[in-house]
């Protein structure tokens, strides 16, 4: 079984959080649009989707992103 490895984040970031809390809503208004047919509610949905996508790779190249896992020592086969 392998070890947990405290280095590794699993995407737990503020720009992880933010993309995905950007595109849940996104993901509403677009099933709104379905229920209620509208087309023009459709592409608002689809324009939050947009801004959420760019929103999370903008905070993860500022800084915000999960951090690169530490390099790990080679295994020594005996």
């Amino acid at each position: 079984m392998a070890e947990h490895d405290p280095n590794e984040s699993h995407g737990h970031s503020v720009a992880a959080w933010t993309c995905v809390s950007i595109l849940l809503l996104a993901s509403l208004v677009m099933a709104a649009s379905v229920l209620w047919p509208n087309v023009a509610l459709f592409i608002v949905g689809a324009v939050i989707a947009l801004i959420g996508v760019i929103a999370g790779k903008w905070l993860s190249m500022a800084g915000y992103g999960a951090k690169p896992p530490a390099p790990r020592e080679p295994l020594e086969l005996h």
